[in-house]
């Protein structure tokens, strides 16, 4: 693995703590999420507050889990079912990061034991997001998960609700990319993991960075 970035520097997001958060109030408290309205400052010199409502998520990680074959490298998707979309789709690993003070690559560790019965011996950062900035404060880390072994059938992890039933299928990453690009593969964290393994792999890997790189959350 390689340092820095092949096409030069560009531009860089950064956090903004200038603007003034008048109030906070919390609209829907749920299981895995709140919505929160507040009003805030945009003009940081002078200016009336102005009111938005977004969704607070604790955030996720997501997992593309590659595997080196003789005819290429394969990820790993799952088929599950998203209510609100009414839909099947074919995912990465993932999940919430909702255990407090857990280590980012523990938790996709975690992830990947429990939906996908696998193991990783190396793991690194392909890309991070965030999922709407304009409705949810959500960001999302997509791990690179390589040196792969199966979790013995005693050591598997019982899956429930959604996750029980689960179809799992390797599928060649020129074949992913193709899906992505065609419109039959819609999950945020599959598209941009795929996108970001194909382009990482087009630059010998040198674009990853370590498992505990910075994340702007």
């Amino acid at each position: 693995m390689g340092d820095g970035d092949p096409a030069g520097a560009g531009p860089a997001d950064a956090k903004d703590p200038s603007r003034e958060v008048v109030s906070t109030r919390t609209l829907h408290e749920g299981r895995v999420f709140d919505v929160l309205a507040e009003e805030v400052r945009l003009d940081p010199q002078d200016g009336a507050p102005v009111l938005r409502e977004y969704v607070h998520h604790p955030g996720a990680v997501a997992i593309v889990a590659l595997r080196e074959t003789d005819a290429g490298e394969e990820v790993l998707l799952l088929q599950q079912y998203r209510h609100p979309v009414r839909a099947l789709l074919w995912e990465v690993p993932a999940g919430l990061l909702d255990v407090d003070g857990e280590d980012y690559v523990a938790a996709a560790a975690r992830e990947l034991y429990e939906e996908a019965d696998l193991r990783a011996g190396r793991w690194d950062v392909l890309v991070d997001y965030f999922t709407s900035p304009g409705g949810s404060d959500e960001s999302l880390r997509v791990y690179l998960a390589r040196d792969l072994t199966d979790v013995d059938g005693d050591e598997r992890h019982e899956r429930e609700d959604e996750e029980r039933d689960m179809p799992t299928v390797w599928v060649p990453l020129d074949a992913a990319v193709a899906a992505v690009h065609a419109g039959r593969v819609h999950n945020p964290s599959a598209v941009v993991g795929i996108l970001a393994a194909f382009s990482a792999r087009a630059h010998g890997w040198a674009t990853l960075r370590p498992a505990d790189a910075e994340w702007m959350r």
